[in-house]
């Protein structure tokens, strides 16, 4: 689950993470009131549109303001924008708050960044001097220029390996505490929120030494929020695509794709593998589905209607290896989705293992036209095929 900069600010304050004091507002009027609390005599303030998407400053999603009336200008042109960042995609997010926040003097911008390194099975911290860059930029240009720490899970990350990464910066010696602070504080947020990715881009320093977040990126273990239900309560449904909503609510493991083959498959191997095959084949998977092992009939209808409401889908693949589960509930539930929503697109369907002679019964009198195969490399080609007509 992902978070908006506000809301990571808010969390990683708790753990003495410091960032410039700001107010979210949803208004320009809101903004105008709050840019008058916080330019007081001068200086000034940053409107941010708060979307979860990277690279807002490149699209003209951050700006500084001088004045409240700027501040209040700035606020009525991005609320209700799309914004169409890299990240976004061509589509863009709509703005619908934004994010008054204090100035500050900058005098160098950094970059602190941590993740779970899948290989190493360990958390890994890693800093640049080329903060306010996109990380993978560095990586491709001046790989040279990112140093990472590895922290043992049995012992955390130590002040020494802080103070190394703050060293590699070549951090101003009065900053040097400041910073291992900084990186201790945000280490332990991680930790304990069940974070999967904290990124700090920019960090910043400021002429007075102080060290700052000025964005915050916070990705959360979607597995481990029952544990946080004051950080659930975050969720923006707004920021997330509407048929990965709809899948949670159904316990459903969807990702919507840019292909136009739809997927349904049990079990996250048999779904890579079947997305796999598909390209292999020429084709192009509208998504990835997994129904799980446990999915009863409800749910096989809840992902099946899923499917039939992505107007990208030309063609739909169902896939079922039935060892826990079963080939004829997998049948029953696409019978009763297919009746109620109808099949729009031409529809394979590949069943093998538990119940599998019921379930291919069940289909066969179903009245529905469905194209069958017997194995994958079958049922990939026939998808593709009656993808492209």
């Amino acid at each position: 689950m992902n978070i908006h900069e506000y809301q990571a600010k808010e969390i990683l304050a708790k753990y003495g993470v410091a960032a410039p004091g700001g107010r979210v507002v949803f208004t320009p009027s809101e903004a105008e009131e709050a840019a008058k609390d916080m330019l007081g005599n001068g200086g000034i303030c940053v409107v941010k549109a708060q979307i979860h998407a990277g690279g807002r400053g490149k699209a003209g999603g951050v700006k500084l303001a001088r004045s409240p009336k700027e501040a209040m200008e700035y606020a009525e042109e991005l609320l209700g924008k799309c914004l169409v960042t890299h990240q976004t995609g061509p589509q863009g997010k709509e703005v619908k708050k934004v994010l008054i926040e204090e100035g500050c003097d900058i005098a160098r911008e950094l970059y602190l960044g941590m993740v779970i390194d899948r290989a190493a099975q360990r958390l890994v911290v890693m800093v640049s001097s080329e903060g306010g860059v996109e990380i993978e930029d560095v990586a491709a240009r001046s790989p040279q220029k990112i140093f990472k720490e590895y922290v043992d899970p049995a012992v955390g990350l130590l002040p020494f390996q802080a103070r190394k990464l703050a060293f590699a910066l070549n951090v101003p010696k009065p900053a040097i505490g400041r910073a291992v602070k900084f990186m201790m504080g945000l280490y332990n947020a991680f930790t304990e929120i069940d974070a999967s990715m904290a990124e700090i881009n920019p960090l910043v320093i400021t002429k007075d030494g102080d060290v700052l977040a000025l964005d915050a990126k916070i990705g959360l273990d979607d597995n481990a929020l029952f544990r946080h239900k004051d950080i659930y309560g975050m969720r923006d449904l707004d920021e997330e695509d509407p048929r990965e909503v709809e899948a949670s609510r159904h316990d459903l493991n969807y990702v919507a794709l840019d292909g136009n083959i739809g997927c349904m498959v049990n079990g996250a191997g048999l779904a890579m593998a079947t997305m796999d095959i598909i390209k292999l084949y020429g084709g192009t998977p509208a998504n990835f589905l997994d129904v799980g092992g446990g999915a009863g009939k409800e749910q096989v209808a809840a992902a099946f209607k899923i499917l039939m409401a992505d107007a990208n889908v030309r063609a739909v693949l169902i896939n079922i290896f039935g060892g826990i589960m079963r080939c004829d509930i997998i049948a029953e539930g696409v019978v009763v989705a297919a009746n109620e929503v109808g099949i729009k697109v031409p529809l394979v369907v590949r069943l093998q293992g538990t119940n599998v002679d019921l379930g291919r019964e069940m289909l066969a009198k179903s009245g529905l036209h469905i194209i069958t195969a017997e194995r994958m490399d079958e049922a990939a080609e026939r998808v593709v095929a009656a993808s492209r007509g």
